[in-house]
């Protein structure tokens, strides 16, 4: 897939999770926007090893995000209902401002898409 930016404010970040037992790593960090009246809250989830490139963030900063939108189908068995969820997966930022070194940029690797066993509970 191709990848698009956002830019805004960091709002907040998360610690990293860990889920199943393959160990799969995930880490929110919300951007915020405000245009205009309305402020738009932008999550985007940084995964694997991207969870500690975070490290260099502070509520506050200024970044561009680049990211990949994913898409993934859930269901906890076959009599259950069929869930499909999206999310804004990050594959680096850099600081808007300059002030700082961006993160490298950063590959997903193929196990860690849909890195979740089927007959695990949803990690959302």
């Amino acid at each position: 897939m191709a990848e698009s930016t956002v830019t805004g404010q960091v709002h907040l970040i998360e610690p990293t999770k860990t889920f199943g037992q393959k160990g799969f790593r995930k880490r929110l960090v919300v951007l915020q926007q405000t245009k205009g009246k309305f402020t738009n809250f932008v999550p985007l989830d940084f995964i694997g090893d991207a969870c500690d490139s975070v490290d260099d963030l502070k509520i506050g900063d200024s970044v561009k995000v680049a990211y990949r939108l994913a898409g993934r189908k859930w269901q906890r068995d076959e009599a259950s209902e069929v869930k499909f969820f999206l999310s804004a997966e990050a594959m680096g930022f850099e600081f808007a401002d300059g002030s700082r070194a961006a993160s490298k940029p950063i590959a997903v690797a193929e196990d860690e898409e849909g890195g979740f066993d089927s007959d695990e509970d949803a990690p959302f």
